[in-house]
């Protein structure tokens, strides 16, 4: 059974990383903190702990990956995130950003259609600090309407377009981050809900991500 451990070593590299990540342009303190707080190397295969501290995506499987640390935090800062707000997740991957939003002290539901992946982090024991952490199984483009409305919408993976069914369940003045265009590059967008038929669109740099995915595997 693998061990976790958080060595001082491990801190010190992820010191080093919160402060790259700062000198690119994040400047939300308490995002930083939450980067700077939570073991990324334990949501990594051990082939990778050595370099797990390097901003950039490593592979997680399924053709899946955990996204750049810089990326990471440049999503949850866009999203403005408030300690106690209703945040749906599409695409829980390995779990690091669910667990950077938990650590922001946000309720966090989030959706991952691999059940492989699923069933790992729902397994991971690391998760169990965040009782305010919910995983479920299921289609990101239908989203959980029997949980809603959200106060956020964040969605990790490059969506061809808006799901207008994610729109729906955001509460009015809600905001959703979403990467979106074709498959090599997309723009990051965010929507703020003015009313039940009208929305707002900033858009801001390019990304890279992996294509979201309608259905469950």
């Amino acid at each position: 059974m693998r061990r976790y451990e958080d060595t001082y070593k491990q801190k010190g590299l992820r010191k080093q990383l919160v402060d790259s990540i700062r000198q690119k342009g994040i400047t939300d303190e308490n995002v930083l903190a939450a980067i700077g707080n939570i073991p990324r190397h334990f949501f990594l295969d051990t082939a990778f702990e050595s370099i797990a501290y390097d901003d950039r995506a490593f592979p997680i499987g399924e053709g899946q990956t955990i996204s750049q640390p810089y990326t990471v935090a440049y999503q949850t800062q866009l999203l403005e995130p408030r300690p106690f707000e209703k945040i749906l997740e599409i695409g829980t991957g390995s779990g690091y950003q669910a667990c950077v939003l938990a650590e922001l002290k946000l309720n966090v539901f989030t959706i991952e259609r691999q059940k492989r992946l699923f069933d790992q982090v729902k397994a991971f024991p690391f998760k169990s600090k965040y009782p305010n952490l919910r995983l479920f199984y299921g289609d990101g483009y239908e989203g959980l309407p029997s949980y809603a409305p959200f106060d956020k919408v964040l969605v990790t993976a490059a969506a061809p377009h808006i799901p207008e069914k994610l729109v729906q369940q955001l509460k009015i003045g809600g905001k959703m981050v979403i990467p979106v265009g074709g498959q090599e590059v997309q723009r990051m967008l965010r929507i703020t809900k003015i009313s039940d038929t009208e929305t707002e669109q900033e858009l801001f740099d390019n990304f890279s991500f992996v294509p979201m995915l309608a259905g469950k595997k």
